[in-house]
């Protein structure tokens, strides 16, 4: 074998890193819209290695063969690119990374990179783990991070669990996120991070980003945001100061429902408390050239793929579904058996106008029909039931075009009632903080028309009248309990 050295493989490493970069910044001169159909999968690469194939493909093999010993020690050195394991890197994932860094990052002025993980709470803790270590310099150091309380349930679990009660870091809640001196409040020299949701699952909760991230960045720390609910289509936080952003790409960008999957983006060179110059530079490759690719919790293949596929019309699909859901909430709001209802969009809500500053169809100026940035607040409400928990639970169960599930961010609207599912394990106390009360039912609008999911709320409304009607469809299926052991 004509040996070529380890020399020839880094300079070839670099030609190819050169070639990535630039066509990244091509595509980054692009419209939203065009950037989520393309992402950095290009012509070149479709008729170079892909068979020409115009979608990515999907490659499902755990990992690659190099041409010689001095390509494998280059690669493994992480000296030149390289797919190597899937449990680290794969040209699926690259292509499901890079379309999510660069939608993220869209018009920020920041760059980005991402990490595909398995799950929107793999995309958590790989975020906030990073950061959850002790300074060897400090004796007795006890940890602790500052996060608002309205959280989505397994979120509260992993920080109030798995990480205060099990590894005794400290969670400082943030009970009123609007109140910056709240925040500030509960900074100190051993805190790691501050972490938000916004909007918040199921309860609407929302705050100030550049305010926050001011007071995160006056302390050296990073500001991480979950904006699964919004979606790059909606809000992207890196443009208002955050430093990391967490994806459940299950939910509103993995539409159709067919996996599961999450992420983490970063913008360079995050501010961090933590001597720590490579994760800082570029926190995402130090996720996945070290603690991820130690601990395993990447994206696959084929989930990536799936979701890269739902995610190319993203920024219509939230333009429609904030639209239904502006008039179910309006609906709602007028009607006899609903106390409240918690909608961003509705002018009365106590936090339309903070959310209102920063939450815009992305390039709405741009298209024809509207000329102009217009407002959408997303596809997740909720509202409360006049009425009791067990009244709430008829009305639930009544529900014959809304599915009952644990989900959100479906082509289908999906409805549950947080209390007994989604929040149920972080207890009274919990849920008081968060308000979410048993009366409340949440609610995601799909891609129907809305005029049939009103319809369809308002007939299961009426049990509240008196009204009582018969089900056709059958009481379980075969992927369910099986119905011979309800008879």
């Amino acid at each position: 074998m004509n040996k070529k050295g380890i020399d020839f493989y880094i300079q070839a490493g670099k030609r190819a890193l050169q070639w990535q970069s630039e066509h990244i910044a091509n595509m980054k001169k692009l419209r939203f819209d065009t950037i989520a159909v393309h992402g950095v999968y290009s012509m070149q690469e479709a008729l170079d290695f892909n068979q020409g194939s115009i979608i990515e493909p999907i490659y499902m093999s755990t990992s690659q063969t190099y041409r010689d010993s001095d390509e494998m020690e280059a690669a493994l050195s992480y000296q030149i690119p390289t797919w190597c394991y899937s449990r680290i890197a794969n040209p699926s994932m690259y292509y499901y990374e890079g379309v999510l860094a660069l939608i993220e990052s869209y018009n920020s002025g920041v760059d980005a990179s991402c990490i595909g993980t398995s799950s929107g709470m793999a995309a958590i803790q790989s975020a906030c783990d990073t950061f959850l270590v002790v300074d060897p310099k400090k004796i007795n150091q006890k940890l602790n991070f500052v996060a608002t309380c309205q959280l989505y349930g397994g979120t509260f679990q992993q920080f109030a669990v798995r990480k205060h009660e099990e590894r005794n870091i400290e969670w400082r809640k943030v009970v009123n996120s609007m109140n910056i001196e709240e925040w500030e409040s509960q900074i100190d020299e051993n805190t790691r991070f501050l972490y938000g949701e916004l909007p918040s699952n199921p309860s609407q909760g929302f705050f100030d980003i550049k305010k926050v991230a001011e007071i995160a960045h006056k302390y050296n720390l990073p500001l991480i945001i979950d904006s699964t609910v919004a979606t790059p289509a909606l809000l992207r936080p890196l443009e208002y100061g955050a430093d990391i952003v967490v994806q459940s790409v299950t939910k509103s960008l993995f539409t159709s429902g067919f996996g599961i999957a999450g992420a983490v983006i970063a913008k360079k060179n995050i501010t961090s408390n933590i001597d720590n110059d490579a994760m800082k530079a570029d926190f995402c490759m130090y996720l996945k050239t070290l603690p991820n690719r130690d601990n395993g919790p990447e994206i696959s293949p084929m989930h990536a793929i799936l979701a890269l596929n739902d995610i190319r019309t993203i920024r219509t699909r939230m333009d429609v579904m904030s639209k239904s859901t502006m008039k179910v909430a309006k609906f709602l709001s007028q009607h006899k058996h609903i106390e409240h209802v918690d909608y961003l969009g509705l002018e009365n809500h106590p936090l339309h106008d903070i959310a209102k500053k920063y939450m815009f169809l992305v390039d709405s100026e741009h298209d024809e029909m509207y000329g102009e940035k217009v407002n959408r607040y997303g596809h997740l409400m909720s509202f409360i039931i006049k009425g009791t928990a067990q009244q709430t639970r008829d009305v639930f169960d009544e529900f014959q075009r809304i599915w009952r599930a644990t989900d959100l961010g479906r082509i289908k609207s999906v409805a549950t009632i947080p209390a007994i599912s989604t929040h149920s394990q972080q207890g009274e106390e919990g849920r008081k903080l968060a308000n979410i009360p048993q009366t409340l039912i949440r609610l995601c609008v799909g891609m129907e028309h809305p005029d049939d999911i009103i319809a369809d709320i308002d007939r299961a409304l009426k049990v509240l009248d008196g009204a009582k009607y018969t089900k056709s469809t059958p009481e379980y299926s075969a992927g369910g309990a099986s119905s011979a052991l309800l008879k």
